[in-house]
């Protein structure tokens, strides 16, 4: 009988992700290598757009203890966002976007070209990339930055063998590689930051079209169907 593909998930999935594995047949091993923590923080010296790359910092704000009277002043802002789910949370939260992109790349981009003049806060965690504060600061953009909350890695070691690993963020890499090597598993990623975090250790990558956890699942449901 042939051996079933395992494989390993650097972040617990939800109950509707992990059927479409199962259904196809795949042993999943899931951990989260990361832990992603709302921190405290003041709301103060509020720039006029505000910028968020994930939605752990829209659910930071949200949940911040004066958000209820703070609220109505952030929706009147421009938004800029990264990531399709960012832009679904902060919409149904009553937030004006004006633009999302996957990538904070391509974000920078486009402020730098189209929406130059405004000022900007930006939300944000304390391992976040310098991709865009840098792009913005050389640009001669106004921008100031508020952390929201933290991430720190959780480092574990893994026995079983795998025949996959998905990783969702470069800190996710990082945490894994720790206490794990890789060597022929095939590395699914959710994007090309995380991609690049890998670089140098294996050629063995595929990454997903658009960078969500259910578009790495799709890759690998068409890799090992």
């Amino acid at each position: 009988m042939a051996k079933s593909t395992q494989i390993l998930s650097t972040k617990i999935l939800s109950p509707l992700q992990k059927q479409e594995l199962t259904k196809a047949g795949i042993e999943l091993i899931e951990a989260d290598f990361i832990k992603t923590e709302n921190k405290p923080f003041e709301l103060k010296n509020l720039n006029e757009s505000l910028i968020f790359t994930s939605q752990n910092a829209v659910h930071s704000v949200l949940s911040n203890p004066k958000s209820e009277e703070l609220l109505p002043k952030l929706r009147e802002k421009n938004v800029y966002c990264v990531g399709l789910k960012t832009k679904i949370l902060l919409s149904e939260n009553g937030f004006n976007v004006i633009a999302y992109t996957g990538y904070a790349s391509d974000l920078a981009e486009i402020i730098t070209l189209i929406y130059r003049n405004e000022s900007y806060t930006f939300f944000s965690g304390n391992l976040r990339r310098d991709t865009l504060p840098s792009a913005l600061k050389e640009a001669g953009i106004k921008l100031n930055e508020i952390q929201v909350y933290d991430t720190s890695l959780q480092p574990q070691k893994i026995k079983s063998p795998v025949d996959a690993i998905l990783f969702f963020s470069p800190s996710g890499v990082e945490s894994y590689l720790k206490e794990n090597t890789i060597k022929k598993e095939t590395c699914f990623c959710i994007g090309e930051t995380t991609a690049e975090a890998l670089h140098k250790i294996t050629k063995n990558i595929i990454i997903a079209d658009q960078p969500t956890v259910e578009d790495v699942l799709e890759d690998v449901l068409s890799e090992y169907k």
